[in-house]
């Protein structure tokens, strides 16, 4: 009785401690204590669940050396694996490992699921049902999270996609449905086995054949819709567990994963459908874009123009991320400020690979969260400033979004660079975006390309600011 008191309510004060970390990770500045704070939630489960195991029935007592064998094995092999991909990831492969550790989410949900349905644990036709939607949600968030996984990765390098797919699709899905159908009237027969499987199968089959055909450059919404789906299907199996911790973190993590992928979707003013089921983001994209000839110059003379303006507007993309250089420019930008030159940075609630990527990237360099601004408090700060510098973003700055409205990012809303009164543009060729469509900006009059590894370019630029100062 004492264990399982001490059971039910370590899951209230980890479930509590699960909303706070939560609630502190809405802001960069108290962010780091969000997440300890969610840890320790975390640990309290896990010694809850260590105790728990002691609290079985006598008929259960056989087994009681083998479930404590296996999940000390498993949190063992989850706690090196994790702390070492932690320690050791690149901020490049950030959204790889944010992507897979969520699929990591979902499987365990549907291995709950699997686990009480095959052991006939849920106790009515409710928690049946429940149990069977959570499995399918965590099925299709563990195999869609792989994929999108490969896809930032670059082992899937594109899209794939065939006549027919959506209906193809559609029968996979209607498939799974059916078989969890039949595995809920079968329930607790022999003939019941053989739906389950095949239920299970059908539903990881789906998360794939679901993710394949979406491009790149949506990813960043996919992740944040199986963020939603993992949270979702945990809070629907601790419903069947009856386990506190697992209802009220899963329900939060699930709304809060599902408002942020509603808000993505609204920055690129697309539908959650649109992002799901159209060929946007093909990074083999056929369109023609503006034609004409891109200026260049040296980095050494784009740093001496932002060494003697007065404003500088800085766009990070994902090519900031590749080249490792958010350290290299923030000691440019401090240079810039230490000879009263005004500084922002300006951020696309889209801008790289996973949702809030770029932030994560100047947090990491040491940018105070002041210098920050969100797209909406920025915009109109461009029309006055004397120099825009974009590092490897493409799609994110397209007027065409504003101006096109055959383009596919029409609609679109982006930073205003192009109204600043120069820009320089660091990228490492002259070809497309993420998106597969062309940027007119690079070849507006008050624009320039300084071509090259934003690492090296930056480099050359602070030497060339230093050489000034020296001089």
């Amino acid at each position: 009785m004492l264990i399982e008191y001490i059971v039910g309510l370590s899951g209230l004060i980890a479930a509590g401690l699960f909303i706070y970390g939560l609630k502190a990770m809405s802001s960069p500045v108290t962010a780091v204590t969000g997440i300890m704070t969610a840890g320790y939630g975390m640990v309290i489960v896990i010694a809850a669940a260590f105790l728990n195991l002691f609290h079985v029935s006598p008929s259960a007592q056989p087994h009681l050396t083998v479930n404590i064998t296996l999940a000390v094995i498993a949190l063992v092999l989850g706690c090196v694996w994790a702390g070492r991909a932690g320690r050791k990831v690149q901020m490049t492969a950030m959204p790889q490992m944010v992507a897979l550790f969520n699929g990591m989410g979902g499987g365990s949900a549907a291995a709950l699921a699997a686990d009480s349905l095959l052991a006939n644990h849920p106790a009515s036709g409710l928690h049946l049902s429940i149990t069977i939607i959570g499995a399918l949600i965590g099925s299709i968030s563990l195999t869609g999270s792989v994929i999108a996984w490969a896809k930032l990765d670059g082992r899937i390098n594109k899209p794939l996609r065939f006549t027919g797919q959506r209906i193809f699709n559609g029968l996979i899905f209607l498939a799974a449905l059916v078989l969890g159908g039949l595995a809920v009237m079968n329930y607790g027969t022999p003939a019941g086995i053989l739906p389950i499987i095949l239920f299970f199968a059908a539903a990881l089959v789906f998360g794939v054949c679901m993710t394949l055909p979406i491009g790149g450059a949506d990813m960043p919404v996919v992740i944040s819709l199986y963020n939603a789906f993992t949270g979702l299907a945990v809070g629907l199996e601790g419903y069947v567990t009856d386990d506190p911790a697992l209802m009220i973190a899963g329900m939060v993590v699930g709304s809060a994963g599902t408002l942020l992928t509603v808000l993505m979707a609204k920055a690129m003013n697309r539908s959650l459908t649109n992002v799901l089921f159209s060929n946007f983001g093909d990074a083999s994209g056929s369109s023609k874009g503006p034609e004409g000839e891109m200026k260049s110059v040296e980095p050494g003379d784009a740093a001496t123009s932002m060494k003697y303006s007065s404003s500088v507007i800085i766009v990070p993309g994902y090519g900031l991320a590749v080249a490792q250089a958010q350290q290299k420019l923030f000691e440019f930008v401090k240079i810039l400020m230490a000879d009263g030159i005004d500084v922002k940075f300006a951020m696309h609630p889209v801008a790289g690979r996973m949702p809030g990527h770029m932030n994560v990237l100047l947090a990491e360099a040491g940018v105070p969260y002041d210098m920050i601004y969100d797209m909406d408090d920025i915009n109109e700060n461009f029309a006055s400033t004397d120099v825009a510098l974009i590092i490897g973003a493409n799609d994110v700055v397209n007027p065409e979004a504003l101006t096109d409205k055959s383009s596919p990012i029409y609609g679109m809303p982006i930073l205003n660079a192009y109204k600043a009164h120069q820009v320089f543009v660091i990228k490492r060729g002259a070809g497309t975006g993420y998106s597969g469509v062309q940027n007119p900006l690079f070849f507006q009059e008050n624009t320039t390309m300084v071509y090259g590894d934003a690492q090296g370019v930056l480099s050359k630029m602070v030497e060339a600011v230093k050489a000034l100062g020296n001089a």
